[in-house]
């Protein structure tokens, strides 16, 4: 994958964890990060799916996973998955010992029947 305006190497991620999630106190099962703003969202199969909203809200269409060993890359835009792409500012994942689900404490017990 080569660098484009949807992918901004020098951004940093806004967080450690999905950024609308953590001011809703919501939970999420895995982290993607906005290639081109760096705005960490939840994945599709989380109960929120802010990491496609925020896609489709602001048109920034590439994401790469923000977990730990990691490196792929989806845009929403062309349906296209890379294996690895450009390196972005760091960190590249979320902290490894994050809970997934996570945060821990936010997590229901029956987290499993929330998944999409």
């Amino acid at each position: 994958m080569t660098t484009t305006p949807a992918i901004d190497p020098s951004v940093p991620p806004s967080g450690t964890g999905c950024a609308e999630c953590d001011a809703l106190g919501g939970w999420w099962f895995h982290l993607r990060r906005c290639a081109q703003c760096g705005h960490i969202g939840c994945c599709d199969t989380s109960p929120a799916q802010h990491a496609s909203a925020h896609a489709a809200a602001t048109g920034h269409p590439v994401i790469r996973s923000f977990e730990p060993g990691e490196a792929w890359f989806w845009n929403f835009a062309t349906e296209d998955y890379v294996e690895d792409g450009p390196e972005l500012a760091p960190p590249a994942s979320r902290p490894g010992d994050q809970t997934v689900p996570g945060p821990s404490g936010r997590v229901p017990d029956d987290w499993r029947e929330h998944l999409h």
